[in-house]
């Protein structure tokens, strides 16, 4: 009898070696989900609040226990709007938060000297929000707009040197479909009350994450030999509290484990740095895949033009 089982016990092994994709299913790849652009990316349909928006997001969050999911802001969205501030310190409270510089400077098309104020400047909201949410130094994160390093090697190697000084930490991309597209495109849709231009958008929008989860997947693998932990970029919108339990539900089943950004980024593969200047290069994973000269596996296209044209 102990014999047959062992049998069987080793079929089981080596069906689960055999078959694509069941390996993965067994070890989960850890992820970890930040937001961009806060306290609010896109516009917003007629009657939603930012802070409203945030609630609903932050609601989302708890109920599904994702791990602390980091918010980048931009303090400069807060001059002037009570709605923003009152979303941000929805998010402080509940949620940790970076530094995506004070106005998203593009720092190709700025002095390192410029990037540098736009990073200082930020940091009093940072302080204040940190401490409303009881969490002292930890929006010691950077996320560069755009996911722009610097289109010079100069400029590239002058931030990464003040960030070091001033104690942050790089806040990495490695997954990204662009997810900001979708908001200014749903409250236009909302608008015209219009239901099949919707439904459009929920499974343009799934069908173009499910692509680049598997792009980003299969270009850790050209780039290292092996998968790595990922670190996915979302935007804070008026689709976000929408659409995301759908983007929740994807993820597991595509077998992430959802972990903190500090978990994710623990990984070797942040400890590296192309060292180049790059022009609009994208996600780590993309800025190595150009420095390295590695080619693409095919993949559909984001549905830019559909995005843009949809309830207009």
């Amino acid at each position: 009898m102990k014999t047959l089982q062992r049998l069987m016990v080793w079929g089981v092994v080596l069906l689960v070696v055999s078959i694509p994709g069941l390996a993965g299913l067994c070890a989960a790849q850890k992820l970890a989900i930040t937001m961009d652009d806060l306290p609010l990316n896109g516009l917003l349909p007629p009657g939603v609040t930012r802070a409203e928006t945030t609630k609903n997001v932050l609601a989302i969050l708890k109920k599904r226990h994702v791990p602390p999911v980091y918010g980048f802001i931009n303090a400069r969205k807060l001059e002037g709007n009570a709605d923003g501030a009152e979303a941000l310190k929805l998010w402080a409270a509940a949620e940790p938060v970076g530094n995506h510089t004070y106005a998203h400077m593009d720092l190709e098309q700025n002095t390192a000297e410029a990037f540098e104020r736009e990073i200082e400047e930020n940091e009093p909201a940072l302080e204040l929000l940190a401490r409303t949410g009881g969490r002292g130094d930890e929006w010691h994160w950077f996320r560069y707009p755009y996911l722009r390093e610097g289109d010079t090697v100069e400029k590239r190697r002058a931030i990464r040197a003040y960030l070091q000084a001033r104690g942050y930490r790089i806040a990495q991309v490695t997954l990204d479909w662009e997810d900001y597209l979708w908001n200014t495109a749903y409250a236009r849709c909302v608008v015209k009350g219009d239901t099949k231009s919707i439904e459009w958008l929920r499974s343009s929008y799934l069908n173009t994450a499910s692509e680049f989860l598997d792009l980003g997947r299969a270009q850790a693998k050209l780039i290292y030999g092996h998968e790595i932990n990922y670190v996915l970029l979302m935007h804070l919108g008026a689709y976000s509290s929408t659409i995301l339990p759908d983007a929740l539900d994807l993820l597991k089943k595509k077998g992430f484990k959802l972990v903190t950004l500090e978990e994710a980024e623990s990984d070797a593969a942040y400890e590296g740095d192309p060292d180049v200047g790059l022009h609009d290069a994208g996600t780590l994973l993309d800025q190595w895949m150009q420095v390295k000269q590695i080619k693409y596996p095919e993949h559909a296209e984001k549905p830019y033009k559909e995005i843009e044209s949809v309830c207009q």
